[in-house]
């Protein structure tokens, strides 16, 4: 989703811009940029990754595996895609030109070098750096990184498989011109865990679309509502915001309104339907409304709320969820770790609790819950410094200065004043 509002935000400002799906689609609930070939599918990676003859079969055969309708379809059965299971692919994807998937390597770097011919080529996360090194050979150009949430990733990796992971990143990335981050937290903290210098690394705020966000809410008789609104996962922290819950219903029976929303991907349909049923003291008081599919849909779930908080296990790199409550004037409650202190710093929009303290989590809700005009407070400065620091137009012109001081022009088009609408 960001990277589409990225590369939109620098379509506006003047500059062409190519976003190369892989493995799968994007899904996005604003204007797909993004191009309809999908490069790296992950259909044929994983065939390629268990099957010396699927590699020898000839492309025209495999090919209609990499169709955006074929991934879409495919992408909703009961497939793994858990790091703990992924450890021998990863390593084979990280081998690049020398590993079983180097046939899909040289087609993306085909296309990027002989029919894009770019200025300049943006990885949209580390664990693609197994192209880099064909790419280097036959693109002359820069080549960056943005780092969001690798590590998450590589964390989860079985035993056996992380350190030789995270060492052949480390030694691969070593060939990228610079790294792209959104928070000075994670700037540091990849560079420590990367084994990368500071010299190399640009700090590009976060931007989000707001059309659409911040209409009027009607006003409406209701309980005090707080709202999770992120991937169903235990990385994300569901299982915190629940004993929260639960702790506050104990104490306050009914006053409080519990609104969940998100994606569920198969492999964690036990982990929620083991919360599903920690729920159940809640009744009424606790919501599940799915993963929204348009925007006026996420927008609506947003302006239903009086609180939202995500209280994330690892250490967020982005927090994109904090930013669009905020857009719409709702107060956030979130761990003090990862990207939050930094955004809660910069936006004045929320409070900070103890990381993975249910109890610490629900005094916080608790005592806003108590403050409407506290609240109020919250969210309207909140919403004034979003709109001010994290808009699309100001994360192209930071993006276009950083590359410029690398001796780098993009390809100028028609400039424009806002964003594509679709």
């Amino acid at each position: 989703m960001h990277d589409n509002t990225w590369a939109r935000a620098l379509m506006a400002a003047g500059a062409e811009v190519s976003l190369i799906p892989t493995y799968t689609p994007i899904r996005v609930d604003e204007q797909d940029v993004s191009d309809t070939h999908v490069f790296m599918g992950g259909i044929n990676l994983y065939m390629e990754h268990r099957s010396r003859l699927w590699r020898q079969l000839p492309r025209a055969i495999t090919r209609p595996l990499d169709h955006p309708a074929v991934l879409r379809i495919l992408s909703k059965l009961s497939l793994s895609n858990d790091a703990a299971d992924l450890g021998d692919l990863t390593l084979d994807m990280l081998a690049g030109e020398s590993g079983p998937m180097s046939r899909e390597v040289d087609e993306l770097v085909e296309h990027i070098a002989s029919r894009l011919k770019p200025d300049v080529v943006i990885f949209s996360n580390a664990l693609l750096v197994g192209g880099l090194k064909r790419l280097k050979e036959r693109f002359d150009g820069p080549v960056f990184c943005t780092l969001q949430g690798d590590d998450v990733f590589t964390e989860d990796l079985p035993e056996s498989h992380k350190q030789r992971v995270i060492d052949e990143v480390s030694r691969r990335a070593q060939l990228f011109d610079g790294f792209f981050t959104h928070t000075r937290f994670y700037r540091d903290h990849m560079a420590e865990y990367l084994g990368l210098t500071l010299d190399h690394m640009h700090v590009i705020p976060l931007g989000i679309d707001f059309a659409g966000h911040g209409g009027e809410v009607s006003p409406t008789s209701r309980p005090f509502t707080v709202g999770y609104f992120a991937r169903i996962a235990p990385e994300k922290g569901l299982h915190h915001f629940i004993d929260a819950a639960l702790h506050l219903h104990k104490r306050r029976p009914g006053e409080i309104h519990f609104k969940v929303g998100g994606y569920l991907n198969p492999q964690h349909r036990r982990y929620f339907a083991d919360l599903q049923q920690k729920t159940q003291p809640l009744g009424k008081s606790f919501e599940y409304v799915g993963s929204p599919d348009t925007l006026a849909e996420k927008v609506a779930f947003y302006q239903s709320l009086d609180l939202l908080s995500v209280p994330t296990e690892f250490l967020e790199p982005k927090g994109l969820y904090v930013l669009e409550a905020l857009a719409n004037g709702v107060p956030v409650v979130q761990p003090r770790h990862g990207a939050f202190p930094e955004m809660i710093e910069a936006t004045e929009g929320g409070h900070l609790f103890e990381p993975r303290d249910a109890e610490a989590l629900a005094t916080a809700i608790e005592r806003l819950c108590d403050a409407p005009p506290l609240r109020e407070s919250l969210g309207n400065t909140g919403q004034a410094k979003v709109h001010a620091l994290y808009n699309p137009s100001r994360m192209a012109e930071m993006t276009l200065s950083i590359l410029s001081e690398h001796g780098t022009t993009l390809s100028p088009q028609p400039p424009s004043n806002k964003l594509p609408t679709t």
